[in-house]
């Protein structure tokens, strides 16, 4: 195969014949024993998009993944979790000893038609998180996981009946509920750090409407922001409710709003002035924002210091 190039994977009977996989029993689903995975440097440099989520906890792969812009070495055992259409690349070193454990579970988007998770699934924010924000299980909390994907393998290798589909989705909206508690719990556990990233947010946005060429620049966007600190923007999202329950434009208009109360108090600058040096092309647009956060106009604001 060329390298440096995108490989679409359309099916997941595909997937399993790239992979050395004997054909799945499923069409639409699929439980993959990592181990039993064909791993070849002919691989490497290729960008693969999957036409199907995969959920997958992997145990000793010793290699580089990446998604989400970002790369992350692989030892030790993590879950990770991917949505239809994201790029994903592999890396093998040269001579790589590889002894893995684990699974991946194979979905496509056609198996969850005329289901509740066909909606559903798109809320877990996780899907969305770059390569370094994978879950790390503990212990019990993998021997969680494995049990669920035992039951979902059981089933789908069973007679397929009427309750079959049904089933499955059930264990799967409980393998991504259980995901949810423990991503919660590895923000908790992670407190330190993650403080530390709600400490450069506040920094970098008190910097950012400091300077003085906001008009120039625009406001700062949820991807602009999340890009400066390294994470992507569902993470932060996710971070920052859990810690302030606040999302990341509220944070930034928070900030904005400070900055505007500022020099609506303090300069005796326009209203449509102190729109401009924010940031904003049109003075109606800060106008609106500031009432629909503050309850009242700039002006009035500003006439309630006389």
């Amino acid at each position: 195969m060329d390298k440096n190039k995108i490989q679409t994977i359309k099916s997941i009977s595909e997937f399993h014949r790239l992979r050395g996989l004997p054909p799945p029993e499923h069409p639409l689903i699929s439980v993959i024993d990592y181990a039993a995975m064909d791993f070849t440097e002919n691989y490497n440099g290729i960008n693969w998009v999957l036409g199907f989520y995969s959920i997958a906890l992997k145990r000793n792969v010793n290699l580089k993944l990446t998604y989400g812009q970002q790369s992350y070495d692989f030892d030790d055992g993590v879950m990770y979790f991917l949505s239809p259409g994201q790029v994903l690349n592999v890396e093998i070193g040269p001579g790589t000893s590889i002894d893995p454990s684990g699974w991946i579970l194979l979905i496509h988007p056609d198996f969850l038609w005329d289901t509740a998770l066909t909606k559903s699934i798109k809320h877990y924010e996780y899907f969305d998180y770059s390569v370094n924000e994978a879950l790390f299980l503990s212990p019990k909390e993998e021997t969680i996981m494995n049990g669920i994907i035992q039951n979902i393998q059981t089933e789908y290798n069973s007679n397929i009946d009427k309750f079959s589909k049904q089933i499955i989705i059930s264990q799967m909206e409980t393998l991504l509920n259980y995901s949810d508690r423990f991503y919660n719990r590895q923000f908790i556990t992670r407190e330190k750090s993650n403080h530390q990233i709600l400490g450069r947010l506040e920094k970098l946005l008190t910097d950012y409407f400091n300077s003085e060429d906001l008009f120039s620049k625009g406001l700062p966007t949820v991807h602009s922001v999340a890009a400066q600190l390294n994470v992507s923007p569902s993470y932060l999202g996710s971070l920052l409710r859990l810690l302030t329950n606040q999302s990341t434009q509220q944070h930034i208009h928070n900030k904005l709003l400070e900055k505007a109360k500022e020099k609506l108090s303090t300069t005796e600058l326009s209203v449509s002035e102190i729109a401009y040096e924010l940031g904003f092309e049109h003075s109606q647009s800060f106008s609106k924002l500031f009432k629909s956060k503050t309850h009242q106009s700039p002006l009035k604001f500003r006439h309630s210091f006389n």
